[in-house]
């Protein structure tokens, strides 16, 4: 059974910073791609960022290229999502992703290609 917590969810001003971590429970995260999602109220879950399972390639959504920032600590077993210079219209619940047979440096941005998700962390971007 694969467990993924996720924490640093708050509430920032526009223009704010927050750093979502995700950790997983008795897992090497190396053998695994990982990948950060949000949904907002009323839409379906998007796309945000992905990492990859050895080498840490990463890949973004458009919308956030050069704003966010994803990283993996293989040693803690746990993934980052840096957020920077957030807008009101990313307010949402923010879900971290894990992909169990991943290739080698490969990224995914599909929900699909994803086998675990965490609870989410509510992030609010106030105007």
């Amino acid at each position: 059974q694969v467990q993924l917590v996720e924490s640093g969810g708050g509430l920032v001003q526009a223009g704010g910073s927050l750093r979502l971590s995700c950790a997983t429970s008795g897992r090497t995260m190396s053998n695994y791609a990982m990948g950060w999602f949000r949904q907002a109220p009323g839409k379906e879950r998007e796309f945000v960022a992905a990492v990859s399972r050895i080498n840490s390639y990463t890949y973004y959504a458009d919308s956030v290229k050069g704003r966010f920032t994803v990283s993996k600590d293989n040693a803690k077993n746990t993934v980052y999502l840096q957020m920077n210079s957030l807008k009101p219209e990313e307010t949402a619940v923010y879900y971290c992703e894990l992909k169990f047979t991943a290739t080698y440096g490969r990224t995914y941005y599909l929900l699909s290609d994803y086998d675990y998700w965490g609870q989410g962390t509510q992030v609010t971007v106030s105007s």
